[in-house]
């Protein structure tokens, strides 16, 4: 397990939003060893003591038991948003190959899981007040991503009950944003050829203002610190992880300089589900329906045991994400690739 010179610690999705931000901080960390990367495609980024392996998921071939041999923990990032048109193919990676994931560290004996899970897990819930990890985590069945992420909190309510050797952590972030996921995110939400440059306050006179939304945001960098202290804790169990403030119409308009404009639910879902029935949006209108519907989370628990606090505040999360999208902000890795469109 652990060198004499530091842990050794293994990330999926080691190339994409949160991956690269985890990867990053584990890599300039004296007490990490080494890093092992893996991801569909080998980036070309080599961070100090880093090193990657190609491994797809949803392969029933990958033989992920030598890769975790040794590990002292497994942070599971690995995630598939699309195809929305086809939720088997998001099942195959998203719920299969984490299944694989926990029966290979089961089987190699890696005394930590660190699993990404999300406030997409979450049962419906209040918008007026914070609930703790103790909220039911059910998800929004009709939403693919939801449906997938409280699938696998019962898969891991099961995997603790068997192998209570393992320390399992599960983290529960709101939307998480950086600079350089704004190409990516861009892509999976708004379509490869949503023009970035849109998200400019001369070209946005109104912005929609539609009942229930309204959401938590973190900077990527902020939860990838809590990975970290999560790898070196000894703490169980969910955390949530959000900025304090909440992100609404009237801040999102602030950060766009656009005018908040009451827009009926019913007229904003309609115009998301025609968009997304022509292959227009690859956002469906399940998930649009889960969002509205996603509770407020109480992050106390992640300052009271991992000694975790948010550095950005969700202002200048969205700032920072809004000139990313602007400028077609990205990394050198294939998910995250920079492209600016228009």
């Amino acid at each position: 397990m652990s060198s004499a010179t530091g842990k050794r610690i293994v990330v999926t999705g080691a190339t994409g939003n949160v991956g690269t931000s985890v990867v990053r901080l584990l890599s300039e960390d004296p007490e990490v060893a080494s890093v092992l990367g893996m991801a569909r495609r080998i980036p070309d980024w080599s961070p100090p003591k880093t090193d990657w392996s190609a491994v797809d998921l949803a392969s029933e071939q990958s033989d992920l038991v030598e890769r975790f041999a040794g590990a002292d923990a497994v942070v599971h990032l690995a995630w598939a948003f699309q195809p929305t048109h086809d939720p088997a193919v998001t099942w195959r990676t998203n719920v299969l190959g984490s299944i694989r994931v926990f029966d290979a560290v089961a089987t190699a004996g890696v005394p930590a899981l660190v699993h990404a899970s999300s406030v997409g897990a979450y049962s419906p819930g209040p918008k007026d007040r914070a609930v703790d990890e103790s909220w039911p985590t059910h998800g929004w069945p009709d939403a693919a991503y939801c449906r997938e992420k409280a699938y696998l909190e019962r898969t891991l309510d099961t995997f603790e009950r068997d192998h209570p050797e393992t320390r399992v952590v599960r983290m529960r972030p709101a939307f998480l944003f950086k600079r350089e996921s704004a190409s990516e995110q861009r892509r999976i939400f708004g379509g490869r050829f949503l023009p970035g440059p849109l998200a400019r306050p001369e070209l946005l006179p109104f912005l929609p203002d539609i009942p229930g939304l309204r959401m938590q945001a973190l900077h990527t960098d902020d939860a990838a610190h809590a990975y970290r202290l999560a790898v070196h804790s000894d703490a169980r169990g969910a955390f949530n992880l959000a900025a304090e403030e909440t992100v609404d119409a009237t801040s999102l308009g602030e950060a766009l300089g656009a005018r908040p404009v009451r827009v009926p639910r019913t007229a904003a879902r309609s115009a998301i589900a025609a968009a997304w029935g022509l292959h227009l949006l690859p956002a469906s209108p399940h998930l649009f329906d889960a969002v509205l519907r996603l509770p407020l989370m109480d992050c106390a628990r992640a300052g009271r045991e991992l000694g975790w606090q948010p550095e950005r505040a969700a202002r200048e999360v969205l700032e920072e994400f809004l000139e990313g999208l602007r400028q077609g902000g990205g990394a050198r890795t294939a998910p995250m690739r920079g492209r600016k469109v228009g």
